[in-house]
């Protein structure tokens, strides 16, 4: 499904339009949702009589809802107009927190969290493709990355303040607060997003084969193991922080505010170094994300080294998303909204296959293996990037 252009002057113009601001509190209040229930397990478990493991469960439920449900809603929902789709996914969003605010037991709270994923993945598919038709070509991965901003700034702001307000409110007070984000990024959807033109969809088959051709298959596979490196650490930092560097439990959370802001950073600057040059950006982010997970590993022992490790890992681990998410827009001409929309089904994926492989190390290997294991996902990423530079490289001659 491809997109109209929008008039000239808007393209021409050096800034953003606000409509894409609309779309970045879009995706904040999404990250919000996803991330906020990580710091009320407790609250929720105590709540609603169950373990903190089965707590737990709303996290990795909602991910893999995310991976499985997305590509299945893009799908069924290729032939809706843009702007409507938008509005439809933020209606869903509302009303599956709405409903997890109330909920009166673990099963319907499950339940609203899996409703609520539908959403996530298809929004930023959809999102995205919006984004780089709201301003010139040469700007396409900074307004992706604009977009995915809301994404990190959730990290940073949100899921701190919805957590706060879980601790002195009830967990249930957070889940409002969201309600309230997706209502103020419905209205702002309603307002600014223009009525893009579009050519008609093409047909679900020829989507799906449009999105298994084998290079955005590697592409996709690349997306998973950076996030896979990303979350086999990132997943356990808190006990790694305290265990193993002899971080305070009370500083744990100023050493993730001060990643949350290398993460908005990275992914700011990955967009602009994408747009300059796509897949160099690509190889050398992952390069430097083995690299510092690497000197992670050597140094985790000490404090002072580790914080700015903390704020160079952030910076890198987001600086691959935006020209990642371009490059798969690229290479589905025909299906970029569900291509777009599987890029976030793989990352769960992987989200889900890090947090997993993380657990494995901890059993066998202890605390202070993950960042080594963190960097050979990561080696593996960078891998098959070179392959696809390659691949690029080899069908241009040819």
């Amino acid at each position: 499904m491809r997109t109209g252009s929008l008039t000239a002057d808007a393209k021409a113009s050096d800034r953003f339009p606000l409509a894409l601001f609309s779309l970045t509190a879009g995706a904040f209040a999404i990250g919000m949702t996803e991330f906020v229930i990580m710091g009320l397990l407790p609250n929720v478990a105590s709540d609603l009589n169950v373990s903190i493991p089965q707590a737990g469960q709303l996290i990795t439920g909602y991910a893999l809802s995310v991976a499985i449900g997305a590509p299945i809603l893009a799908v069924a929902t290729h032939r809706i107009p843009q702007k409507n789709l938008l509005c439809l996914l933020m209606l869903l969003f509302i009303i599956g927190n709405g409903v997890a605010a109330v909920a009166p037991n673990y099963a319907v709270l499950m339940g609203a969290r899996l409703f609520t994923a539908l959403a996530h993945g298809t929004f930023f598919g959809v999102g995205a493709i919006l984004a780089s038709n709201l301003v010139a070509p040469n700007r396409r991965a900074a307004a992706v990355s604009v977009m995915m901003a809301g994404l990190t700034l959730a990290n940073v702001i949100g899921v701190p303040f919805g957590t706060f307000i879980g601790q002195y409110m009830g967990w249930r007070a957070s889940f409002w607060a969201v309600v309230a984000m997706g209502l103020i990024t419905l209205i702002g959807i309603l307002a600014l997003v223009p009525d893009v033109r579009q050519q008609q969809a093409s047909s679900a088959l020829r989507q799906i084969r449009a999105l298994v051709q084998p290079k955005l298959l590697v592409v996709l596979l690349a997306g998973a193991l950076g996030c896979s490196s990303l979350f086999t650490v990132f997943t356990y930092i808190a006990p790694l922080l305290q265990e193993v560097t002899g971080f305070a439990e009370h500083d744990v959370t100023w050493v993730l505010v001060l990643f949350g802001i290398g993460v908005t950073l990275g992914n700011i600057l990955g967009g602009k170094l994408a747009d300059w040059k796509l897949m160099p950006t690509l190889v050398g982010s992952f390069a430097a994300l083995a690299a510092v997970l690497a000197v992670m590993a050597l140094f985790d022992d000490l404090p002072a080294v580790v914080v700015v490790l903390i704020f160079l890992w952030g910076i890198v681990s987001f600086a691959v998303l935006p020209g990642l998410q371009v490059l798969i827009m690229t290479l589905a001409k025909d299906a970029p909204a569900l291509a777009s929309t599987s890029t976030h089904s793989a990352l769960n994926f992987g989200n889900a296959g890090g947090a997993f492989l993380g657990g494995l190390v901890i059993t066998n290997a202890g605390l202070g293996a993950l960042p080594w294991a963190g960097a050979l996902l990561s080696l593996l990423g960078c891998a098959v990037a070179v392959f696809v530079m390659a691949w690029d490289k080899k069908r241009t001659k040819a």
